[in-house]
């Protein structure tokens, strides 16, 4: 009897999905519940397990190829057996596997990428030898071609290689971010305005706390919570920011889902911190940590990616000093951090050193005026400037 395991269902709004990279081969034995190929939506990307244990008869569809819901990915021959002495097939998904040529990759072992294997076969390395940076400790084609072009010792270094390119299909993810980019570019009118926050703070205010927080709640404080604080506080006062244009009507919503830029496996994602407005500082840092998680293990889920109200981009952990973010339609407004340096500046007529962040709002100046923009980010800073003010509220 065989079987076919097709796209699943992924949510009333995705239609289409790119296969990813598949775990097993065709002639491989795979048990059910294992994990057989990756597919990647313009929201998440996702695992498919499979549905029987048998043979892999026929893969219909490649690494790369785009497919609906519904589409037949196998064929599963459900009547045949385990390769003899097999525990699993993780531990031997290509034990029944004819004798291959020499061209061939080796069986897949662990979390080996098809295209690592080829790699690691090229190349004359082991799995065991390369380090695996892949979500779930996958071994990726890129681990093991940075791990062959290392310098070794007491060798010259490798000569330049022929002037190349490489092809590499752009991800769902990657293709939804650059047409939510162009459209927000195109459809809004995007203005941004800048201002500068002391920092001094909230960094001493998270010197005298960080031990008692992390022995209690077991999590870093980190800065992200208190501009989550803030926003939401500056949100209830201009309320325009927490607003989008939906046709000729304005909505203003009375409920805070703020979305955090943070980069994952296959690029930048905003999850969302539902109603951040109800959640104690433990718990935003708490959700922030396991949202940040999933999405370097590519595991956010679709309704993690869906809604927001604001977006917090951070890209002062990458080092910039400025920038100018662009805002995640339908949303009307995004907050731009930066990094925080020491800078001269004037503190009751003296010149002193305090820890400096340039911090940027870009603004859809259809629903956001100039004064609304400017005054919200003013209440940024000055709520950060003096952090109690987030306890009284005033």
């Amino acid at each position: 009897m065989s079987t076919e395991v097709k796209i699943p269902a992924l949510g009333e709004s995705i239609t289409e999905v790119m296969v990813g990279e598949f775990y097993r081969r065709e002639g491989d034995f795979i048990h059910a519940d294992d994990n057989l190929v990756e597919i990647e939506s313009e929201k998440a990307t996702m695992d498919v397990p499979s549905p029987v244990s048998g043979l892999i008869q026929k893969i219909l569809l490649k690494q790369g190829a785009m497919a609906r819901i519904g589409d037949t990915l196998v064929v599963i021959d459900e009547t045949a057996a385990p390769p003899a002495g097999s525990a699993s097939a993780k531990s031997a998904p290509a034990a029944s596997k004819p004798a291959a040529s020499k061209s061939d990759p080796p069986p897949l072992l662990g979390h080996v990428m098809p295209a690592a294997a080829r790699a690691l076969s090229e190349k004359k390395l082991s799995p065991e030898q390369v380090a695996a940076t892949g979500p779930g400790g996958r071994l990726l084609k890129e681990d093991v071609l940075k791990h062959a072009d290392r310098p070794v010792a007491g060798l010259p270094a490798k000569a330049a290689g022929a002037r190349e390119d490489e092809v590499i299909p752009m991800s769902m993810l990657r293709r939804k971010i650059a047409e939510r980019l162009v459209a927000a570019q195109q459809n809004a009118a995007l203005l941004t305005t800048f201002n500068e926050i002391d920092m001094s703070a909230v960094i001493e205010l998270r010197k005298q706390y960080q031990e008692a927080f992390q022995k209690k709640y077991g999590l870093k404080l980190g800065f992200m919570s208190f501009f989550v604080k803030a926003a939401i506080d500056a949100l209830k006062q201009i309320p325009q920011v927490n607003g989008e244009i939906r046709g000729h009507d304005l909505i203003y919503h009375n409920y805070y889902d703020i979305g955090i830029a943070v980069g994952g496996g296959k690029g930048l994602v905003v999850p969302i911190i539902r109603d951040a407005d109800r959640l104690s500082f433990a718990e935003v840092e708490g959700t922030i940590n396991a949202l940040a998680l999933r999405a370097k293990e590519g595991t956010l889920a679709i309704e993690d990616l869906q809604g927001g109200t604001f977006t917090i981009s951070n890209g002062g952990i990458y080092g910039s000093m400025l920038s100018t973010p662009i805002v995640n339609p339908p949303q009307s407004a995004i907050l731009g951090l930066h990094a925080i340096q020491d800078r001269a500046v004037v503190v009751d007529g003296q010149v002193v050193a305090r820890p400096m962040m340039y911090v940027a709002l870009t603004y859809d100046h259809r629903i956001i005026d100039g004064r609304e923009a400017v005054t919200f980010l003013k209440r940024i800073k000055e709520t950060i400037e003096e952090p109690t003010r987030m306890l009284i509220e005033c």
